[in-house]
Parts: C-alpha cells; structure tokens; sequence
C-alpha cells in the first residue's frame, strides 16, 4: 500500500487529503506521514530561537592587561608569577624567552612576536642594564611587518609596556633581566 502511495505522489507532486488520510489510516499517528511533518509550524516551544539564552561569566576580565610587578638580576614578577631569566610577555602569556644578551636579539628570536594574531602594535624590548643598539635590520624588518618597536633599558621597558598595557594597546614585551649591579651607592 505505502508503494502504491508513494507511486502516487512521485507522479502528481503534492499529496491529496484523501492519500494523506490513507497514508495514515489505521496508524493513529499523523506525525508518521513526511509531508504532515514537513509542514508543521513551529512555535516558541519548538524553535530553539524563540527561547532565551543565557551566559554565565566564569571569569570576569581584568581592568588593564599584564603588569609587571618587579624586576631583578634573576628575572620578573608578572601579575604574581615569578619568571626566572629572560621571558616574552604576550598577554594573557608569560614565556621563557631563549636569549642572553642584546646580541642573541635577532629576527629568528622574535619570530614569536610577529607570528601572532591579532598582530601586536607596539614590541616593548628590554635590553638588560641599559639601552642597548640592535641590528638595523631586525628593525627594519618589524617595521615591514607592521610592529612599532620600543627599545629601552629594562627599568624603563617595563614602565612603558605596563603604561601601554593598562591602555589596553595591543602590546607584548621581551624582557633581559638587568645584570647584577656592583656599584656601591
């Protein structure tokens, strides 16, 4: 009978009521015919569009991005982290970054800073106990890539990426922990 039924609608297009009172004659059930379903309305009840939604906020932002607490010849205090050594600060990460000195500063150690996305603004370098000349041409080529670069002792580089920060700039920060000081004051 559903053959006979079927044949029906593939050779007159749309179902009759009589078909369709057929179809589910003895069944009890018109939701088992596919063309009662496909032509059921929906309602707020049955739309997941029509109910409400809600989120819940598990964790609230911080007014500003990271701040750097401190600085020592050991390394950094980072929003309550202590980093030992020389780090890359991309908020909201804190990393180990694999330099010694202002000279191991080159394109290949900052591939991580201009890889990101969204791209940073502004690259906050530290240099350790005093600015510090880098390559001409590792600025040059951050330039190329959109990246204004602020070179600085590491005092004064901290500073600058928290002001920065608590502006909520796109910034991140590659920090050299200053060099032990055996100046008597």
């Amino acid at each position: 009978m559903f053959l006979l039924k079927y044949r029906h609608l593939k050779e007159f297009g749309t179902p009759t009521k009589s078909v369709l009172r057929s179809c589910c004659k003895g069944t009890g059930n018109k939701a088992e015919s596919p063309s009662l379903v496909r032509g059921h309305r929906l309602g707020p009840a049955d739309d997941e569009l029509y109910q409400r939604t809600t989120v819940t906020l598990m964790q609230k932002e911080k007014e500003g991005g990271a701040m750097i607490h401190s600085y020592s010849p050991t390394g950094f205090n980072i929003d309550g982290n202590r980093v030992i050594g020389p780090c890359a600060v991309i908020p909201p990460a804190i990393l180990q970054w694999n330099v010694g000195s202002h000279k191991d500063i080159t394109i290949e150690s900052l591939a991580l800073f201009y890889m990101l996305e969204p791209r940073i603004e502004v690259l906050v370098l530290g240099t350790g106990g005093r600015m510090e000349r880098l390559d001409p041409e590792v600025l040059a080529f951050l330039k190329k890539k959109g990246i204004a670069v602020e070179v600085q002792a590491t005092e004064h580089a901290c500073a600058t990426f928290n002001f920065l920060s608590s502006e909520r700039r796109i910034t991140a920060a590659g920090l050299i922990p200053p060099p032990v000081s055996t100046e008597l004051v």
